[in-house]
């Protein structure tokens, strides 16, 4: 049986978008590394008015679909560990209360809650993310668990930013 990583090459524009520019090609805790990889482009997407970010994302998640399901075809594997573009595209979901409420991107109590919420409601998954991953498959499936977890994870952080007094 072949070893789905040896079917990527990061000279294919879909494998690279996919694996995160190469983050998802680690050994341990490819998600993670994938969700640390999104943070400098985020730091760039922040910039921009909110209109634009929110265009920037909704393009990235729907594209996300096709170079998720490209290199999950590619494969021959349905969402495995190393596509981290979804990771990309939730991250920048779960950090929308920054632009959204004008907050300053460089503080970084933001972007390291925004972090761990994202990352703990894509690894645990609760209802609906869980149901979700289950049922939905293809490169839709790839990044619908991740948009919910983004959606989830940016809820609680503008909660815990109000809770914290941050806003």
């Amino acid at each position: 049986m072949t070893n789905p990583l040896s079917l990527i090459s990061l000279k294919n524009p879909w494998h690279i978008l996919a694996t995160g520019f190469g983050s998802g090609l680690s050994p341990i805790i490819p998600g993670t590394m994938g969700t640390l990889a999104a943070i400098p482009f985020y730091l760039l997407l922040v910039q921009l008015p909110l209109s634009w970010y929110l265009v920037a994302v909704v393009v990235a998640s729907l594209f996300g679909i096709k170079i998720c399901q490209v290199t999950s075809d590619d494969m021959g594997v349905h969402d495995h560990g190393s596509i981290v573009w979804d990771e990309f595209a939730g991250f920048w979901i779960a950090m929308l209360v920054v632009p959204l409420f004008n907050l300053n991107p460089m503080d970084w109590k933001w972007l390291v809650t925004g972090f761990v919420l994202f990352r703990f409601f894509d690894m645990v998954k609760p209802w609906p993310i869980g149901w979700l991953d289950k049922r939905v498959h293809g490169g839709l499936g790839i990044m619908i668990d991740d948009i919910v977890a983004g959606v989830m994870a940016g809820i609680v952080l503008y909660f815990v930013g109000q809770y914290a007094g941050w806003l």
